[in-house]
């Protein structure tokens, strides 16, 4: 199983190692504008420099941990992720009570979902300007953009999680004797599981991307708001370090919550281990 899973890494790195190998013999023939498109050497210096610290280590101002974590990268993925944390828990914890309410309840969803359905299209971006009105500038504009995308993918599976629960299950478990709660409890909700698993997973990245969005207009630290001001001095090493270093945030999080939802459905796939 291990040397499965690590020829399955290998695999998986093969065509990222092409693009760097290509895009490095592209900046060494001369075949693309450095200031433009830099080599992937130099975007591994602007990155390396990126995560060092600024100011050399002095004790007297504080510990070696300290100095050590206070690099931009750092401090700034830092900041991105703690907005994208707080963003999601916010948007998952009113969308999924709602979802359940709405996709257990007929009454419920015919109200709600015509406002659902309203709302649900217009992107989280379009509401900046409004954003920036109603909280100003800092992290309670950047947190609200990311509550609402993080609130619609888990909502949406949610409802459907509840809604395609197999009618067979239901009639079997009122056969039984089951009441309103334990049915909603032991057979609607775990057979729910995967599509509300599914759709954290796509809020997760959905909050992600707006992050960075929101970072460039309302923040004045983060990745985004790194990206935008390298763009202004035309550091486009920077700027291509700043946007590696999203995706390698995106992947560790993809990964972790992937994961999470193998661990968590194991009964639903048949797993013993």
């Amino acid at each position: 199983m291990a040397a499965s899973k690590w020829r399955d890494v290998g695999v998986g790195l093969v065509v990222p190692a092409l693009v760097i190998a290509l895009w490095q013999l592209a900046a060494t023939l001369g075949w693309a504008n450095p200031q433009m498109l830099p080599s992937p050497l130099a975007v591994a210096q602007r990155w390396w420099a990126y995560l060092l610290p600024l100011q050399p280590y002095d004790s007297a101002a504080g510990g070696w941990l300290a100095w050590a974590l206070s690099g931009e990268l750092i401090v700034d993925a830092a900041g991105s992720l703690y907005r994208v944390i707080v963003g999601f828990v916010i948007g998952a914890g009113l969308a999924l009570p709602l979802g359940l309410v709405m996709g257990a309840r007929p009454r419920v969803y015919a109200w709600l979902n015509p406002m659902v359905q309203l709302l649900r299209p217009i992107p989280p971006i379009a509401y900046i300007p409004l954003s920036i009105l109603w909280f100003g500038l800092g992290n309670p504009p950047a947190i609200f953009l990311i509550v609402l995308g993080a609130f619609f993918p888990v909502l949406m599976n949610t409802i459907a999680g509840v809604r395609q629960v197999d009618g067979i299950y239901l009639r079997a478990a009122r056969n039984l004797g089951a009441s309103g709660a334990t049915l909603f409890v032991r057979v609607i909700l775990p057979a729910a599981v995967p599509y509300i698993l599914s759709g954290v997973r796509i809020g997760i990245g959905t909050a992600f991307i707006v992050v960075i969005v929101s970072e460039m207009i309302a923040v004045n630290n983060g990745l985004g708001f790194r990206i935008l001001e390298a763009r202004e001095y035309f550091w486009s090493d920077k700027i291509i370090a700043g946007m590696i270093s999203i995706g390698l945030i995106g992947l560790a999080i993809d990964v972790g919550v992937t994961r999470l939802n193998n661990h968590l459905l194991r009964w639903h796939r048949g797993m013993d281990n």
